[in-house]
């Protein structure tokens, strides 16, 4: 994908998978703490219209509980935010690779819990690909 995201490329409607991607995502841990529907919004202040494009907010909470105790100032780098987007090809989902962002704080505990986090990120993907 990037060297800042990850994810996968799916078929079918878009509202479904932006429900599957949440199942997927709460069978790991994470809760969808917001969810920011761009495609409106560009419409509503922008005049723009755009194909649908959506950013849920995921936490883990007792994930993101270790990374604040470890870096108070960590919270500025969460949630862990996943873009669900249509293309001309069917739907994407780009997650965020806490790895990529987390190396910024540069602590050893962060970089262990990013990689955990990681895994179960990647878990919720591959569910959606299974």
């Amino acid at each position: 994908m990037s060297n800042y995201t990850f994810g996968t490329h799916l078929q079918g409607e878009f509202a479904e998978i932006v429900d599957r991607v949440t199942d997927a995502l709460a069978a790991e841990g994470f809760g969808v703490l917001t969810t920011i529907d761009v495609q409106s919004t560009f419409r509503a202040k922008l005049g723009i219209e755009r194909d649908p494009y959506v950013i849920l907010g995921a936490c883990n909470p007792p994930l993101a509980a270790r990374a604040i105790e470890a870096d108070a100032r960590i919270g500025a780098l969460l949630p862990c935010n996943v873009v669900v987007r249509e293309t001309g090809e069917g739907v994407a989902v780009d997650v965020m690779d806490p790895n990529a962002v987390l190396e910024l704080v540069d602590r050893p505990e962060v970089d262990e819990l990013a990689s955990e986090v990681r895994t179960r990120l990647v878990r919720a993907m591959t569910q959606l690909t299974g």
